[in-house]
C-alpha cells in the first residue's frame, strides 16, 4: 500500500483534565494522538510537548508497525517526563515515514461525558 498522511503533524489543543467520572481506565479523562501508518515501512515517531510558560518535554519515542493503527494516551507518556495535569499544552508529532494523526480527547470530569476529535494540523514537508 501507498503510504499516505506527512511527516510533521501539529496538535495546538491539549489538556488533560485531573479527575475523571466512571470506572478506570476506560472512562479516565485522558488525551489521545491516534496514528495511522498505512505504508510498508515502519515509521520512528517522536512526540514533542509545548507548554505556555516553560521549555518544551519531550521527544516521546513510539514505534509504529507497518500497516498498523495506534492510539496513545498522552496520559501514559512518561519518559523523559510525564505531562502534567491541568495544563495547557501543544504538541509536534514528526515521523521519519508519512502518517495520519488525529486528536482525542476524553473528559470525564462530570457523569456526562464529553468526547472531542478532530484532525491534526498536516505541517508541509
Amino acid at each position: 500500500m501507498s503510504a499516505i498522511g506527512a511527516k510533521r503533524w501539529a496538535i495546538a489543543e491539549g489538556y488533560i483534565p485531573g479527575w475523571g467520572h466512571g470506572p478506570a481506565p476506560q472512562m479516565t479523562s485522558h488525551e489521545t494522538v491516534c496514528l495511522l501508518n498505512a505504508s510498508d515501512s515502519e515509521a520512528h515517531v517522536a512526540i514533542t510537548i509545548f507548554f505556555a510558560d516553560r521549555e518544551p518535554c519531550g521527544p516521546y519515542r513510539i514505534v509504529l508497525p507497518a500497516r498498523r493503527t495506534k492510539h496513545v494516551r498522552f496520559n501514559n507518556l512518561s519518559d523523559p517526563e510525564p505531562i502534567p495535569k491541568d495544563t495547557d499544552f501543544s504538541s509536534v508529532i514528526e515521523s521519519d515515514v508519512p502518517i495520519v494523526v488525529q486528536h482525542t480527547r476524553l473528559d470525564s470530569r462530570q457523569a456526562e461525558n464529553a468526547l472531542l476529535s478532530t484532525i491534526a494540523y498536516a505541517a508541509a514537508d
